[in-house]
């Protein structure tokens, strides 16, 4: 992809008030997403094909925590001490980048700050989930293909 589209692209981002922009070009791919003021590029192909959505439901649907703990406020019980990584948004959870890559995080495995657990698709959108301290993964929460919400909890680390 030429410099000079991404440039425009940049400029494009700064000028509206959209938080991410992807753009596909044959095998390439750009993504560009807010970061505090400042935008970032990643320029790497992306081929995570997403199942479609299920259809919504009438009643709201309960955590994995939730339901494991009959839908009480106190879910965090029966978790492992340790920081909890938190759901930033509504989607569908994925432990890899495509469906035959393994997982990005195990259980057990050591981690830094700033390593990536997993990524939510959200509008045809990949977000990437990083952690944010630095520790080992006790507990996952949630497996690959399910759908999150906002503040859910997906991982321990401890």
């Amino acid at each position: 992809m030429d410099l000079r589209k991404i440039k425009k692209l940049i400029d494009l981002l700064e000028e509206s008030n959209l938080a991410e922009i992807e753009i596909k070009e044959g095998e390439e791919s750009v993504r560009l997403a807010r970061v505090t003021s400042a935008a970032v590029v990643q320029a790497a192909p992306v081929a995570h094909v997403a199942p479609a959505a299920p259809p919504a439901q009438a009643m709201p649907m309960q955590s994995p925590v939730q339901a494991a703990t009959g839908g009480t406020p106190k879910a965090n019980a029966d978790l492992p001490d340790g920081d909890l990584v938190r759901s930033p948004m509504v989607g569908t959870f994925y432990a890899s980048s495509a469906p035959e890559k393994p997982p990005y995080v195990t259980v057990g495995q050591a981690i830094k700050a700033g390593d990536t657990l997993g990524i939510i698709e959200a509008m045809k959108m990949f977000n990437p989930i990083e952690a944010e301290v630095s520790g080992t993964v006790l507990k996952i929460l949630i497996e690959s293909g399910q759908p999150v919400e906002f503040d859910q909890p997906l991982f321990v680390i401890g």
